[in-house]
């Protein structure tokens, strides 16, 4: 399959079963993820895998972070979250929007690959990624952001993911406003000048 291919046929799946890729498989696609473009190669980032009980301790610090007594069951959706952390660091060259934007980027390449090796993933976020409860029990340091989680499971045999509307890439895709009138003065025939008698 050609990166194109896996682009265009990569869908959310909000449903998945109790399959999960192994820690080796994991590693092999994390390390691939990785190589997106990172301005000065900082590498503003880092993943929490939570598998088993780790997801019954997130229902907990979310319900916490709710303001609710019982935890919430949302973890407990797929057998694998990968928790996706913007890990800033100390640069006069690198902002810290850049950074994040890297994170980002490692998360929606890593989806991608699970996809492509035949996982069912859905990228998860909300309010509480930032509240105190939450980023604790991830252990997160001072200079870390929690951005969401991908759900990882294996796609149910029968069910289709959740339906995505086309992208209109001539509405999306433009032309600086210069560029644009420049562009259109080139295309309209020249006028052809009277000659003087």
């Amino acid at each position: 399959m050609s990166a194109l291919e896996a682009v265009r046929s990569r869908q959310s799946w909000s449903k998945v079963t109790e399959l999960a890729p192994g820690r080796e498989e994991l590693l092999h696609l994390v390390a691939a993820a990785g190589r997106v473009a990172d301005h000065s190669s900082l590498r503003p980032w880092r993943l929490i895998e939570l598998r088993g009980a780790d997801r019954e301790v997130l229902g907990a610090a979310i319900a916490k972070a709710e303001g609710d007594s019982s935890p919430s069951s949302k973890p407990l959706r797929a057998p694998l979250l990968i928790a996706v952390v913007a890990s800033y660091r100390k640069s006069e060259k690198v902002p810290r929007w850049e950074q994040e934007a890297v994170a980002s980027g490692v998360a929606h390449m890593l989806s991608l690959l699970l996809d492509e090796a035949g996982w069912g993933v859905l990228w998860r976020t909300g309010h509480y990624t930032r509240s105190k409860a939450v980023a604790k029990v991830h252990g997160l340091g001072k200079d870390e952001e929690l951005l969401g989680w991908l759900y990882v499971g294996g796609k149910p045999a029968g069910k289709r993911p959740g339906r995505r509307k086309a992208v209109d890439a001539r509405r999306l895709l433009t032309r600086m406003p210069k560029a644009e009138k420049a562009s259109s003065k080139q295309d309209k025939p020249a006028k052809k000048s009277k000659k003087k008698k």
